[in-house]
């Protein structure tokens, strides 16, 4: 399971340099970035980063910047490919404009 392969596979990703480390985004809005080889930063949202930290605590922890949780951090050798990729694609959701959630989930 690459990481990487799973953020460029959600439409219009793109990789880009942040700050040394390779940042996934959307229309320019980062929702994940790489942060080691090991460690994945996604930011689907709190409510689902908490539920994620409860739920997944050997593979999921919270990431604050200042005093806001901003991105979960998931630990890449002991996750699975569709937790990574359940979670790259609610924080792509969360950053993609609705036109494009729209062609992604004709439901919505």
């Amino acid at each position: 399971m690459q990481a990487r392969e799973l953020a460029l596979a959600l439409p219009e990703a793109v990789e880009h340099d942040h700050h040394g480390r390779p940042s996934f985004r959307v229309r320019g809005k980062i929702f994940a970035t790489l942060w080691s080889e090991e460690a994945l930063n996604a930011m689907p949202g709190e409510p689902e980063i908490l539920a994620l930290v409860q739920a997944e605590p050997d593979v999921c922890s919270p990431v604050y910047w200042g005093r806001r949780l901003a991105a979960v951090q998931i630990r890449l050798p002991t996750a699975g490919a569709e937790l990574v990729a359940d979670v790259l694609a609610e924080a792509w959701a969360r950053r993609a404009p609705a036109v494009l959630r729209a062609r992604r989930d004709p439901a919505e």
